[in-house]
């Protein structure tokens, strides 16, 4: 039974089995959170070529919005990953439906400078769009096409795309943050695909699987499973993101000053 994930070591799991020739996978603790990467190294493969790195909390614990140490940590994964210049953040998703409206909400927590150059130049910081643009049907315009468009206009070094996932295992519903420089290109979903070669600029994907793909508990396809509270995960995952995001483009600045001018 094929059970669909966005979660790479769900698919490459490590050390379990021999994993294709051109896939790594290696794992190490940093404080109380598990960081998996998973590097596709080759085409032809179940995930794009690209590196891919996933943030497990411990697992009697939903993600936290004020865990200090778990932000800086995906900070600096996030900052790792994009290159110097203007960033656009793009939140993928439909805002007025629950599972899909991490993307939305964390576009909403982003500190914007363009258009504020004049006051941001002095303070060192980057350059920064958000858009949260909702789905095809609402706005009649094709994803792809407005975040190339805008990618243009700024001129943007990167494109910074985020969004909620699936898995396939309760174990990191909701407890997990994924990462990748892989652009961002979920199976059977070609309206939200957003890479390098359709936006024209670098795209780095984050998100948190916000649902689970039931075929693992039952015969039933098609049916997918949400948490009891997930309301709360969202809440929770939106302005953790928002923060590790905030972070990771304008570093020149302390959490407190980001909150403050966030908020």
């Amino acid at each position: 039974m094929n059970v669909y994930t966005d979660v790479a070591p769900e698919i490459y799991p490590p050390g379990r089995g021999r994993t294709p020739e051109g896939v790594r996978c290696t794992v190490h603790q940093a404080g109380a959170c598990r960081i998996t990467r998973v590097t596709i190294e080759r085409d032809g493969l179940a995930r794009p070529r690209g590196k891919y790195v996933t943030v497990e909390t411990p697992h009697a614990a939903m993600l936290d919005e004020q865990d200090e140490a778990l932000t800086a940590l995906l900070a600096r994964e996030l900052a790792a990953m994009l290159p110097p210049g203007p960033v656009l953040v793009v939140g993928v998703g439909n805002r007025r439906v629950t599972a899909d409206a991490l993307g939305p909400r964390v576009a909403g927590q982003v500190l914007v400078t363009r258009g504020r150059e004049a006051a941001a130049a002095p303070l060192g910081l980057r350059t920064v769009a958000s858009i949260a643009p909702g789905p095809g049907g609402v706005t009649g315009l094709a994803l792809a096409g407005i975040v190339e468009a805008l990618v243009r206009e700024m001129n943007a070094a990167a494109v910074l795309a985020v969004d909620s996932l699936a898995c396939a295992g309760p174990d990191r519903l909701g407890r997990s943050v994924q990462l990748s420089d892989a652009g961002l290109r979920p199976a059977g979903d070609a309206a939200r695909r957003l890479t390098r070669k359709t936006v024209g600029a670098p795209v780095v994907a984050l998100g948190i699987p916000t649902l689970m793909d039931a075929a693992s508990l039952c015969a039933e396809p098609g049916l997918v499973v949400t948490p009891r509270d997930l309301d709360g995960l969202v809440r929770r995952g939106s302005s953790l993101l928002g923060r590790a995001v905030n972070r990771a483009l304008q570093p020149r600045l302390s959490a407190d000053e980001l909150g403050r001018l966030v908020s």
